[in-house]
């Protein structure tokens, strides 16, 4: 040993299998070990009772056994969307959320603490990046849910705190357990995740050849007006973008989602609805309008709900497939990064 912990959560099941094999233990135990881990979402080695003492007393002292602790949950009276705030071992915290839809339980989790992107609206990007989430503490944001609401979880959304792509090897083996059949097994197409654009990525993704959505972070029109609100613009013009999810979606077979915020006054005219209409002529995906949450710390409002509509069917109109995203958890602080930020002001 090198002295570093193993951290045995984010072993996919045949390190763990090497692993427990390295202990001199018989095969059938990693099997045990890793069904605790992914499919019962033990929160500590002692729950594990069908393992030995003496390798459970072993785990304990060789590996870093991940558990996020809850620190607070709010819970909207209007739709019972839950935000939740985790603590991770190093004192970071995280925030995830449980939305509930009519087809099951949907969970978009954090994959980084903070975020280096700067996009304009976004509160988890104010103070910028502290650092990568493993695929263990992405993981654990799910299991912790399941856990304090005794449901499953049918659909994961990679869209909370942080770039996933920016944090690109660990999201993968995030995905990869997540979708195993010895863990979780959850569909491939109910994962989604979100970029504001990252173009070597989104193409490195499309030649995974996974079965994932891929939501693109557009919120505006042109190259201009995307230069104001997301500074990722300045690396990767929105005609680079656009090629790299075309090829996503050639690669894949899978439609991509475009991501537009409305903010009033800012990208949300007639005009710039036709223009993203022409914009995405033959690109095979759709467009998600979402009203955008107010910051305190950004001048920004939510467009009118007369606008929104107006906008939708202007898109419409011009042969674009478009969906008003459903506000849930209005009531609560639902943008990204709100509720860390409150944690961390006081």
């Amino acid at each position: 040993m090198d002295g570093k912990k193993t951290d045995i959560k984010s072993l996919p099941f045949a390190a763990v299998e090497e692993y427990i094999a390295g202990l001199g233990e018989k095969k059938f135990r990693a099997k045990q070990l890793y069904e605790w881990m992914h499919v019962h979402k033990a929160a500590s080695y002692g729950e594990m009772t069908n393992l030995p003492k003496s390798l459970r007393r072993q785990l304990d002292e060789e590996t870093d056994y991940t558990c996020l602790r809850q620190v607070d949950c709010q819970i909207s009276r209007q739709d019972g969307t839950r935000k939740y705030l985790f603590a991770l071992a190093d004192g970071n915290m995280v925030e995830s959320v449980l939305m509930r839809y009519h087809h099951g339980n949907s969970v978009c989790i954090s994959s980084q603490v903070g975020c280096r992107m700067g996009c304009r609206f976004c509160a988890s990007t104010l103070d910028g990046l502290e650092r990568n989430l493993a695929p263990s503490e992405m993981l654990d944001q799910i299991y912790r849910i399941e856990r304090d609401i005794g449901e499953r979880v049918s659909n994961v959304v990679v869209m909370g705190t942080g770039e996933p792509l920016d944090n690109y090897d660990n999201l993968l083996t995030f995905i990869r357990m997540l979708t195993d059949e010895h863990g979780c097994h959850i569909s491939q197409r109910n994962v989604t995740v979100s970029t504001c654009g990252i173009v070597p990525r989104i193409r490195q993704l499309a030649e995974e050849k996974l079965q994932i959505t891929l939501a693109l972070s557009l919120h505006a029109s042109n190259q201009k007006k995307r230069l104001e609100l997301m500074p990722i613009a300045r690396a990767y013009d929105i005609s680079q973008v656009l090629d790299a999810c075309a090829f996503y979606f050639q690669e894949t077979g899978r439609r991509v989602t475009f991501e537009y915020s409305l903010v009033e006054g800012v990208n949300d005219a007639p005009e710039q609805a036709l223009e993203l209409a022409h914009l995405l002529a033959g690109m095979h995906g759709h467009v998600n309008l979402i009203p955008v949450n107010p910051i305190k710390e950004r001048s920004y409002a939510a467009s009118r709900p007369a606008s929104v509509h107006r906008f939708q069917n202007i898109l419409e109109k011009n042969g674009i497939n478009v969906t008003i995203r459903r506000e849930l958890g209005a009531d609560i602080d639902g943008a990204c990064g709100q509720l860390r930020r409150r944690y961390k002001e006081r």
